[in-house]
């Protein structure tokens, strides 16, 4: 094998997140997937409310149970900003589906008021859930 070929089979197939500074829109990137692994488990959570209130008292019971214990309460919560983190996301994408907010200025603000909102859209829904 010559020296060429070498030094190519060593490189890495794409760049790594070694050689990137982090940055915000990767950041919101990473955590769009994450949010989409946490609607799944919630769904499964909604699910199990379903069957469990199918099933009778004591099931309904035992998942109010679950959801009224520390781990329950932040898994709700996560499954919450996860919604809402994930549908204003969505929509962001589908703005750039027009060709807008594609300059980096522009994604940056953008991202920033995603998270912004999701957080307040969460803050809102969890304060009228223990107040009303």
């Amino acid at each position: 094998m010559s020296d060429a070929q070498d030094i190519k089979s060593k490189r890495p197939l794409s760049p790594h997140l070694q050689i990137y500074k982090p940055q915000l829109t990767s950041g919101l990137s990473i955590l769009h997937r994450a949010t989409g692994v946490a609607l799944a488990i919630g769904t499964l959570m909604v699910v199990w409310l379903l069957v469990a209130a199918a099933s009778g008292q004591g099931a309904y019971e035992q998942f109010m149970s679950f959801t009224a214990s520390p781990l329950g309460m932040v898994m709700m919560l996560g499954w919450s900003f996860s919604l809402f983190y994930h549908m204003l996301n969505g929509m962001r994408h589908l703005v750039w589906d027009t060709g807008r907010l594609f300059n980096v200025d522009c994604a940056k603000k953008a991202g920033l008021m995603i998270l912004l909102a999701s957080i307040l859209l969460t803050g809102a829904t969890w304060y009228c859930a223990f107040n009303y």
